[in-house]
């Protein structure tokens, strides 16, 4: 299990499954809301999870479920989340089909690009990264320490951006999205929180760009 401790939130998350998915969960360390992210699979260790985070904050509840892509190991355990935790959930108009077909879930609030999620006074902005999936949502917020955040699921990882299948058109539109809203918004020092694997930075990453769009994936 992992942590990220910053002034008004804390983020924590935990791998589950064999293909190694991080589940996120977000913390407003003053209102004790909280937003979970990719509810993957494995409710036993979503459970733990959202225990180890029982000190975060005074009363700390969840109060939205995030999805940030409709492919299948992403939502194993959304219905089993929904259900136990009732609350409005979160994901790209674009996937919302899909996600429904794959986890029977559907979800409340359709997000397009721009679109803000409410953690108290903490605003997560979503930020539609296309390619991956056609409805991919990455999720940002600025703590008021200065320290920008970007849960970016599949659509960006240490060393590339996610799997678009050898499609030209696919990754054009991903590596577009992600150098433009992404790469050209947030500075070095922004955390990108993957939908697998470890974490890195905007600063680490950037100076790759070129290299991934001559080597086309």
């Amino acid at each position: 299990m992992n942590e990220l401790l910053l002034n008004d939130v804390t983020v924590r998350w935990v791998s589950v499954s064999d293909m190694a998915n991080n589940v996120y969960l977000v913390t407003n360390r003053k209102t004790g809301e909280q937003l979970l992210v990719d509810a993957a699979d494995d409710m036993q260790a979503i459970e733990r999870l959202i225990q180890a985070a029982s000190e975060d904050a005074s009363d700390p509840r969840i109060i939205g479920i995030a999805t940030t892509h409709q492919h299948w190991d992403h939502v194993r355990a959304l219905a089993d989340a929904v259900e136990k935790y009732p609350v409005p959930t979160y994901a790209g108009a674009d996937d919302v089909a899909g996600i429904a077909e794959e986890s029977g879930v559907k979800i409340d609030h359709a997000l397009n690009h721009g679109d803000q999620l409410k953690l108290g006074d903490v605003t997560i902005e979503a930020i539609h990264l296309r390619g991956h999936t056609p409805g991919s949502i990455g999720y940002a917020l600025v703590d008021s320490s200065g320290q920008p955040v970007v849960l970016s699921g599949d659509s960006l990882f240490p060393g590339g951006v996610g799997n678009t299948w050898k499609d030209p058109q696919r990754f054009l539109s991903l590596l577009t999205d992600v150098s433009e809203r992404i790469f050209g918004r947030f500075p070095d020092e922004t955390k990108v929180l993957p939908g697998h694997g470890d974490s890195t930075t905007v600063g680490a990453e950037r100076p790759n760009l070129e290299q991934w769009r001559e080597r086309g994936w």
